[in-house]
């Protein structure tokens, strides 16, 4: 019989703090601290979305008949739950493709006069869990810095497209005079904040009324800054987590979306097991390019448009279900045991889905959406009303209280049933 390891004991052995993943002689309760796998929270946007013919099934519940997409994830029918009937309302924007915009805030009218998005769910958990990790938050893409994560001043936060330069942020520790420059980079900050908030202090007694508000914003805005700066410069005296992993190589070749794709997922195990964040998002965005995948010959965003096209829609279905595949591996990843005998998964919420429930149309309504993981009863296909969909908040709210953020409401949520 051994004696049960503290991680908070180990942590602290000879003053020194260093990250570890929960072992086999942590899962105990001592004293009365129970040593538990934090909560964690992964979404995942295809922003073109899925053609719902081949997704939904007929009929709802736990017996439900599987479809040709569904039939690709056959491996994890237990560990996910499929809904329809869920969006977000007033998503009808300036551009068809702007509820890429609102996907993770839910915000009204997106793109139209005198919008402002709003935070991201993603953003008020990073927010609410605060920095118990190195990183609050992590945003990835498959193509761009452009994400859907956006911070409670409704400003968007760049996502990282560059799987190796995440993996050198995580995992790879520079030499002291790097670690030099980046502490004065964030001592260069400070000042650079004091000297802003000072100058602008002296404008507030000339102000209007509504420029006094912007004022207060932009002073909250600082603030916010400047917690972060405090909080980058303790983590960056901790030394780095270490992994058996390869520095993953970049692929610069536009058309291969799943290469791409299946490159940032392969991050995400990582990132969770080694504590490194506990929220992650993904965008799978248009490439602009004809996707290097045998039996597509046209761009994903115009086959999307396939005006029923029954070549077209062939064709897209190709793109969708290499997609789907690299969910499938994805998942299978984090069902291995990796925290004391346990599955990644079984801390996790993955939902994955798409701004858009018919991308032919850009229809924003009857959203696909996959939730996985995070200890929740599975194996069921739950079918809203198609024509009164459920805000897609609510379900939000309920991850956000499994990943341990308390709340009883996000952006347009309006009730606690979602199941």
């Amino acid at each position: 019989m051994h004696t049960p390891l503290s991680r908070r004991t180990a942590l602290k052995a000879s003053g020194i703090a260093v990250t570890l993943p929960l072992l086999e002689s942590m899962n105990a309760v001592i004293g009365q601290e129970v040593v538990a796998s934090p909560k964690r929270m992964v979404m995942i946007c295809n922003t073109l979305g899925l053609h719902p013919p081949s997704l939904f099934p007929n009929a709802p519940g736990s017996d439900y008949e599987s479809t040709e997409y569904l039939d690709l994830l056959k491996n994890h029918r237990e560990d996910f739950t499929l809904f329809s009937g869920l969006s977000h309302p007033d998503q009808n924007g300036k551009q068809p493709h702007d509820t890429e915009m609102t996907w993770l805030s839910a915000a009204r009218n997106p793109g139209l006069a005198g919008f402002k998005n709003s935070v991201s769910v993603d953003q008020f958990a990073a927010t609410q869990l605060g920095h118990v990790t190195r990183f609050p938050s992590i945003s990835l893409s498959s193509n761009t810095q452009k994400s859907q994560s956006y911070t409670s001043n409704g400003v968007m936060i760049p996502a990282q497209d560059k799987p190796s330069s995440v993996f050198a942020k995580l995992f790879l520790t520079g030499n002291r005079q790097e670690v030099r420059r980046q502490l004065q980079r964030l001592a260069d900050g400070r000042s650079i904040l004091d000297s802003v908030a000072e100058q602008t202090r002296a404008l507030k007694g000339k102000a209007s009324a509504a420029d006094r508000h912007q004022l207060d914003e932009y002073f909250a805005a600082i603030r916010a800054a400047e917690t972060e700066l405090v909080e980058e410069e303790a983590w960056l005296e901790r030394p780095k987590p270490t992994v058996d992993t390869e520095r993953p190589k970049d692929i610069a070749d536009l058309s291969d979306l799943t290469g791409r794709t299946r490159t940032l997922l392969n991050l995400i195990p990582l990132i969770l097991q080694t504590d490194s964040s506990r929220i992650v998002t993904i965008v799978i965005q248009d490439h602009g390019v004809v996707p290097k995948i045998d039996g597509v010959s046209a761009e994903h965003h115009n086959l999307s448009h396939h005006g029923q096209d029954p070549e077209k829609i062939q064709q897209l279905k190709i793109i969708e279900t290499e997609i789907l595949k690299c969910l499938d591996g994805f998942l299978a990843q984090l069902k291995r045991p990796a925290e004391a005998g346990q599955r990644l998964l079984d801390q996790t919420s993955v939902l994955f889905g798409s701004n858009l429930g018919n991308a032919n149309a850009h229809d924003p309504k009857n959203l696909p959406i996959l939730l996985a993981g995070g200890g929740y009863k599975h194996g069921r296909f739950i079918a809203h009303d198609r024509d009164d969909n459920k805000p897609l908040c609510n379900l939000f709210v309920d991850v956000l209280n499994k990943t341990g953020v308390e709340t009883e409401s996000f952006a347009t949520s309006n009730e606690a049933v979602i199941w």
